[in-house]
């Protein structure tokens, strides 16, 4: 393949002329000794010639007319394995042939990205779909009973106007959780951090989860080392959101008449958090995705108790954003701890 690629046209014409001459040479001594044989002599040999150039014509057309732009294309594309220096005196072919390779592996790679992205998209949409449909059905299940009597009916008004409004209540929470995400995964959200005492914050949380734990028979406990604030340095507003969906989890799925309990302990510039369960606990084989969106180790259960399935997700991207990680153990019917750390915060008197 070398020698092909010798071949320029100017190549040609020097090669051309020489076999020209020697071939000129030849006829003469022919003609002078065997005159019989002075056309076939003639005959073949121009033949030869003929069929030699043509193909090194087609060869030459084809390489650098049309493999040669390929390969240069090819080469451009960025590769994981391409080498930035290429053999000089490696047959072209075989470049185009590893290349190639590179790019169609490239290129798979990409075509099942995008396919994970459409598969992605298709069920968020289904999801968001699922969890508007039920209020949506339910409000309008309840509206259609009122207006065919049952507004008239003291019994029946009061107790399906409530209900409609927990249904609207749940779109809304649904409408709020993806607006949150949207923004934590696009990054539009910008972190407030401030200073607080990150104790007297979860003291909030169990304040509005009460009524629910209470329902359940659950008891909160806050697990306090010592007498002083626990203070770090974060977005207040957003850790809040964390701990409530956290806390809210632990009451949900924990075990009635069980307990739920939030510890702090010190590790030096850190404050690692922790909110622990005694309840149905987690499988193996769901670990590694309740952070996802939508996904539910229950899905029933969990609709039957109004979550959106968003919760979870939501609370990494916040400690995410704020430049941490969140862990979870779990023990099926064993309970689930959670933790991560936050900044500490240094007081300020």
């Amino acid at each position: 393949m070398r020698i092909l690629r010798s071949y320029t046209p100017s190549n040609l014409s020097l090669v051309s002329s020489l076999v020209t001459t020697l071939f000129t040479a030849l006829l003469i001594t022919i003609n002078y000794y065997y005159g019989h044989l002075y056309w076939l002599v003639i005959l073949i040999p121009v033949i030869f010639l003929l069929s030699f150039l043509t193909t090194s014509y087609i060869l030459n057309y084809l390489i650098n007319d049309k493999i040669t732009p390929i390969y240069k294309t090819i080469s451009g594309v960025p590769g994981k394995d391409k080498k930035k220096k290429k053999d000089r005196n490696k047959d072209i072919l075989a470049e185009v042939e590893h290349d190639v390779k590179i790019w169609a592996d490239d290129k798979m790679a990409e075509i099942e990205r995008l396919r994970d992205l459409e598969k992605y998209r298709k069920d968020f949409v289904g999801n968001v779909s699922h969890e508007l449909k039920t209020p949506i059905f339910n409000i309008q299940g309840y509206i259609l009973t009122l207006l065919d009597g049952g507004l008239e009916d003291p019994e029946i008004n009061r107790l399906y106007l409530e209900r409609t409004e927990k249904s609207i209540d749940r779109m809304i929470n649904v409408v709020e959780d993806l607006e949150s995400i949207t923004k934590l995964e696009s990054g539009e959200l910008k972190l407030n951090p401030e200073i607080f005492d990150i104790s007297k914050l979860v003291e909030e949380v169990f304040e509005l989860e009460l009524r629910e734990a209470t329902e359940r028979g659950i008891s909160m406990h806050l697990n306090l080392t010592s007498g002083k604030p626990f203070l770090v340095k974060a977005d207040k507003k957003r850790i809040f959101e964390a701990m409530r969906n956290l806390i809210g989890n632990a009451i949900k799925y924990g075990r009635r008449d069980g307990n739920v309990t939030v510890g702090f302990y010190d590790m030096n510039n850190l404050l690692l958090i922790e909110v622990n369960d005694d309840g149905i606990g987690i499988d193996k084989k769901d670990l590694p995705r309740i952070f996802e969106r939508f996904y539910r180790v229950d899905k029933s259960r969990s609709r039957m108790q109004g979550g959106t399935g968003l919760g979870l997700s939501i609370v990494k991207h916040i400690i995410e954003a704020h430049k941490q990680k969140i862990h979870v153990k779990s023990i099926p019917e064993g309970g689930t701890i959670f933790t991560f750390a936050l900044e500490k915060g240094k007081s300020s008197k």
